[in-house]
């Protein structure tokens, strides 16, 4: 079982055999919890450096999603495939960005409406009774009340903007802000990818180092046997029995510890992609060491440059500030327009007659110096921020590409020399209890022995999980984490 479940992550069936490891998550152990602490970090900075940012939604975002469905009440398997596409459906931050994506068509479409034609319709039945008199208009022999009298009106009003500058500025910079929220939406989803990849391997980290600890626990079981055999035969002290105890105990805590360590993973991923928390589920994809080919940075930015979504929704974004801009300036230009009504007029409907008026304006701004300065100034100010941005990003991105190029690079030399540790330290373990079987050494050097194996263990294993996710923040890095995790995970 220990070999089957170390292949999760590649690991060589040596490591089954390798007793004495504590888990990471156990407080008492010995060096190895440190170390192990000291990978995971390193490869969580190496996540958070990939990550970038969608506009209007944190990164916490990406961590929560809506809960599709009830628990089975049964375990399903979960495929790395799986949780990747449960996670682009049900993930918070792609939902929220989605969201982004509507509101920011809707300001579109409502700069639109200020340039297509209006029309409106009304209907009015008024009963009216007029004092000429309180106009000032008298009459000799005319009686100054008239009325009452009805009057029936069905009339349609069109408004329409001939010529408005400032209009059609505001609805490029709406047009150019919508596809920039869909470019944001679409690098979303490789930040789904990142996030819920990330979590699928820690949970795969997880369970190896529950099957390296149960193996270890085993066979610190054999040297405590074998250590109370010896005493009880005369040939060894107690301290070894107590030694080789405190050895097993330590065990039992960590196994303790890694079980609960993967419980709360399960739970993270669970969170990421929208099971409901009480859905048991297997992990079915294994995610091997392989080496990734080596790869140019300048290529590889380049590649950046024409695939990151982020980027170009930025372009975008600064082609709306350009359009702001303009629009600003605009305000001050001569704007013009058409008027016109037409409908039915008379004191019933069936005595009336059609009348309509038609009226063609042009307006223009004569004394607004200070309002038309400070909407420029302002616009010009959120042009230079996006501009500045922009720039900065592309930098951003250039660092990315490089940073994660050498973390992949020292995540395989360690996951080699994790490796070569691992078979030294089996070695020097097996040494130890041909001594302590033949009587020659005390329990001693078995105990350190199986602690430096559990160190070796738990290295290679943050190693690898390391190494993994260097390589999946590659892939977010150049912007193809969700068309081509699985080349980037296989080391192709």
């Amino acid at each position: 079982m220990a070999v089957t479940a170390l292949a999760l992550l590649g690991v060589p069936a040596v490591l089954a055999q390798a007793p004495g490891s504590n888990g990471p998550a156990n407080a008492g152990s010995s060096g190895a919890s440190g170390s192990n602490g000291s990978n995971v970090q390193t490869a969580q900075q190496q996540l958070g450096s990939a990550t970038g940012q969608s506009s209007g939604v944190s990164s916490d975002s990406f961590k929560g999603s809506i809960v599709s469905g009830k628990s089975t009440g049964t375990t399903i398997d979960l495929s790395l495939d799986d949780a990747i596409q449960r996670g682009l459906k049900q993930n918070l931050g792609l939902i929220l960005q989605t969201s982004a994506v509507k509101n920011a068509n809707g300001q579109r479409l409502e700069m639109l409406q200020a340039l297509l034609p209006t029309v409106t319709g009304q209907a009015s039945i008024e009963v009216e009774q007029v004092n000429l008199a309180a106009y000032g208009l008298k009459f000799p022999g005319l009686n100054p009340i008239i009325g009452p009298f009805q009057v029936v009106d069905f009339r349609a009003y069109l408004t329409q903007k001939v010529v408005n500058i400032s209009s059609l500025q505001d609805y490029l910079q709406s047009k150019h802000n919508f596809q920039s929220a869909k470019l944001t939406a679409e690098d979303a989803r490789d930040m789904v990818t990142l996030t819920v990849g990330n979590a699928y391997l820690l949970c795969i980290a997880d369970a190896a180092r529950i099957e390296a600890v149960k193996a270890e626990l085993a066979t610190s079981k054999v040297s405590l046997d074998q250590a109370v055999a010896n005493h009880d035969a005369g040939t060894s002290p107690r301290l070894d029995v107590l030694r080789a105890q405190v050895d097993y105990q330590n065990e039992q805590q960590t196994l303790i510890s890694t079980t609960n360590q993967l419980a709360k993973d399960k739970l993270a991923l669970a969170r990421t992609i929208g099971l409901p928390l009480d859905q048991e589920f297997a992990l079915t994809t294994l995610a091997p060491y392989a080496a990734l080919d080596n790869v140019d940075p300048e290529a590889a930015f380049e590649q950046a440059l024409k695939t990151r979504k982020d980027l170009a929704g930025s372009e975008e974004a600064l082609k709306a500030a350009k359009a702001g801009k303009a629009s600003a300036r605009a305000t001050q230009y001569p704007t013009a327009g058409i008027i016109g009504d037409f409908g039915d007029l008379g004191t019933t409907p069936g005595h009336s007659h059609g009348t309509y008026t038609a009226t063609g304006e042009v307006s223009a701004p004569i004394l607004q110096i200070a309002k038309t300065r400070g909407a420029e100034q302002t616009a010009a100010a959120n042009y230079d921020n996006a501009q500045a941005k922009l720039s900065d990003q592309i930098q951003q991105v250039n660092a990315d590409v490089r940073d994660n190029i050498l973390d992949v690079q020292a995540a395989a030399k360690l996951v080699e020399a994790a490796q070569s540790n691992v078979a030294l330290a089996k070695e020097a373990l097996s040494e130890a209890q041909q001594r302590f079987s033949a009587g020659v050494a005390d329990d001693l050097p078995v105990s350190q022995a199986q602690s430096q194996t559990e160190q070796a263990n738990d290295q290679f294993i943050s190693a690898l999980y390391q190494h993994n996710v260097a390589k999946l923040s590659l892939a977010r890095a150049i912007g193809v984490a969700q068309t081509s995790y699985k080349t980037y995970l296989g080391g192709k």
